[in-house]
């Protein structure tokens, strides 16, 4: 999923993230990052900077900062909930279901567009993953791509390990355009012993 990422873009993952943006280069990358008062490592940081203090640190011309604001506006900025389905009274060995609701802050533009790539050598759409991963095993446990415009919401089924207790997962948001805009959440899953579950009184 990182290597897409990185193909996409036309750099490293030890690169800054910065250097997805028109006109950005090593040395004023290496400049935001030693920003006096905070680190600009991201395009969020980046975003929420005052326009003047953003003016002074890029010292760009007006159509630069245009091509820079212009990205930044399509950087996918979303908001992401989920919901364990009884995750505190689950059996060993059922399924475990987890709604995921996705919705994006399209910055009053009515659809997503091609990914903002120039050294990728066609046009991209943007495209997602949603995992379900233990970290402890390293077991990929479920995984489902996801094609997201304005809204979305997703069901991911996996299986209660065979033995009882509390085990914690690890939901992942991957893009498969963009660095830097990843998320993840961890959640716990209470596991009973088969046969053992609470009645509904």
């Amino acid at each position: 999923m990182e290597v897409s990422q990185m193909v996409t873009q036309g750099m490293w993952e030890r690169d800054s993230m910065l250097l997805q943006l028109p006109h950005f280069t090593k040395e004023l990358a290496k400049r935001c990052q030693e920003n006096p008062g905070k680190s600009i490592e991201t395009v969020f940081d980046l975003v929420e900077m005052e326009d003047d203090e953003r003016r002074e640190l890029l010292q760009m011309s007006d159509s630069q900062l245009m091509d820079i604001a212009r990205f930044c506006n399509r950087f996918p900025n979303i908001d992401l909930t989920y919901e364990v389905l009884d995750g505190d009274n689950v059996r060993a060995g059922e399924d475990v279901s987890v709604h995921v609701s996705l919705e994006r802050d399209l910055e009053g533009r009515t659809e997503v567009g091609p990914v903002d790539a120039p050294r990728y050598p066609k046009s991209k759409e943007e495209g997602w993953w949603l995992v379900v991963g233990d970290t402890k095993t390293n077991q990929l446990l479920a995984i489902k791509r996801v094609a997201l415009q304005r809204k979305s919401r997703v069901k991911l089924d996996f299986t209660a390990p065979a033995e009882p207790g509390k085990k914690t997962y690890t939901l992942y948001f991957m893009c498969d355009s963009y660095l830097g805009c990843d998320q993840e959440y961890s959640f716990t899953v209470d596991v009973k012993e088969a046969g053992t579950m609470e009645e509904d009184s």
